[in-house]
């Protein structure tokens, strides 16, 4: 079924309606695909395949959101500090002082490029990987207004009910109502 539901949107993606938010009702152009966590190899390589192809009808933009989250520990050189800075203090202690250091400003500035052409698709990947250092529902929040005229979507291992992302299909929901499932 996972085949399927990535074919379909595949597909989808190369609309005009999809790639210009039509039938949104002026809401927001953000889409979430839900998958079950354990398709997670299958969507990794349908994400590998689709982004290599030349011949799609759209451009995706995929930003992996934990090699952004390394790359932002790696511009703060603090990467190395990590493992040391866990043992030392604790799991909580470091996951604190992440936040800390590392907020959605961090990430938009990481996933901004230069100027948005009509076909373009902000792809986001990396969702499971990069919990519990950063929250997608807060992410999508700040990357509205930097990408309102283009698609976004979210490859999302969990459940979206369309007003409560939950991760895994395990962690508590978080509330978040500004996107629509795709597929």
């Amino acid at each position: 079924m996972i085949n399927e539901r990535l074919d379909k949107l595949r597909d989808l993606i190369q609309t005009r309606d999809f790639l210009e938010g039509k039938g949104l009702s002026n809401e927001v152009n953000i889409h979430i695909f839900c998958y079950e966590p354990e398709d997670e190899m299958k969507v990794i390589s349908f994400i590998s395949k689709i982004t290599a192809d030349q011949y799609l009808g759209c451009h995706l933009i995929e930003c992996n959101l934990y090699k952004i989250f390394l790359n932002i520990c790696e511009d703060l050189d603090i990467l190395d500090a990590i493992p040391d800075m866990e043992s030392a203090d604790g799991s909580d202690y470091l996951l604190e002082q992440l936040h800390s250091a590392i907020g959605d400003d961090e990430f938009v500035e990481k996933i901004q490029y230069g100027v948005h052409n009509v076909g373009d698709v902000l792809l986001l990947t990396g969702v499971g990987d990069v919990f519990p250092f950063m929250r997608v529902h807060a992410l999508l929040e700040a990357l509205q207004p930097h990408f309102s005229d283009i698609p976004i979507l979210v490859m999302y291992p969990g459940t979206f009910d369309g007003n409560y992302i939950r991760l895994f299909n395990r962690l508590k929901p978080n509330p978040y109502y500004r996107a629509f499932n795709v597929i």
